[in-house]
């Protein structure tokens, strides 16, 4: 390893990005790895779930879409340990489980259409889909350098089941 690479602010730190999106969660993984960042990639909320369960080490932060899959495209027969959940849900989870304290919610979804998930997250850095590298990089930059979340902080709270809405 070279002098260079050691001195990355980035060297040790994990970034676990949730997108059901292939092509966005590509470009995300690519880009970060490019950048000297651990990267664990999920397709959905259960496969997040397991990896922040499994995963030996902190995860730095959180990367994660807004709107998953919902619970009913679960096609299992027996019970799962890691349910498809909200992306507001896995925020939650995550937290909970202490495994990362950093998070970046992203959508697709214009603002309108977000409104109903107000209050509940309009304070978490946000990325509007789609995006730019740099603006990637920049949102990421500015999260870890920040305060982190603890599971007490009134923006991570559970959402009334009635708040939650599916799309799709």
């Amino acid at each position: 390893m070279d002098m260079q690479t050691e001195a990355r602010p980035t060297l040790g730190k994990t970034i676990l990005i949730v997108d059901d999106d292939p092509s966005m969660r590509l470009i995300c993984v690519k880009t970060l790895r490019a950048k000297g960042y651990t990267v664990i990639e999920a397709e959905g909320s259960s496969e997040a779930l397991k990896a922040l369960a499994t995963h030996r080490g902190p995860i730095d932060l959180l990367l994660t879409d807004l709107m998953l899959p919902p619970p009913s495209l679960q096609l299992t027969a027996t019970e799962n340990p890691y349910p498809r959940v909200h992306g507001h849900d896995v925020i939650q989870r995550t937290l909970a489980m202490g495994q990362a304290s950093r998070v970046i919610l992203m959508s697709s979804l214009p603002y309108h259409e977000r409104k109903a998930y107000q209050p509940s997250i309009e304070h978490l850095p946000f990325l509007q889909k789609p995006f730019s590298v740099e603006t990637l990089m920049q949102v990421v930059d500015e999260v870890l350098a920040a305060a982190p979340l603890s599971p007490g902080d009134s923006l991570t709270k559970p959402t009334a089941k009635q708040d939650v809405r599916w799309f799709g």
